[in-house]
């Protein structure tokens, strides 16, 4: 599992985190996601933590915590939804929602 931060400065790096972070356990990975057109960080982050103990220890240290000016948003991570492709039915290979 991994957490989610969220309300960060948009002038984090993955560095900041991670010693952010490492006062609380070993961080595994950090993932920073990026905006497709801009390149700019999109203001959110996940980090990933050794154990389940050490995560749950950072949400609880982090979560509400000021941290580069703002007020962070630290909790476990909800799975990713899977997303249908956008544009209507390109690609819909089901011929019932066709209409002739």
């Amino acid at each position: 599992m991994s957490i989610y931060v969220g309300n960060l400065s948009y002038d984090v790096t993955q560095d900041d985190l991670t010693q952010t972070f490492a006062e609380y356990g070993t961080v595994k990975r950090v993932q920073l996601p990026t905006d497709r057109e801009t390149g700019r960080m999109r203001g959110f982050a996940f980090v990933e933590m050794g154990t389940d103990a050490e995560e749950a220890t950072a949400i609880e240290a982090l979560d509400g915590a000021e941290w580069m000016g703002r007020d962070l948003k630290v909790n476990k991570a909800k799975p990713r939804e899977e997303r249908k492709p956008a544009g209507g039915n390109w690609g819909d290979n089901n011929r019932s929602s066709r209409r002739y």
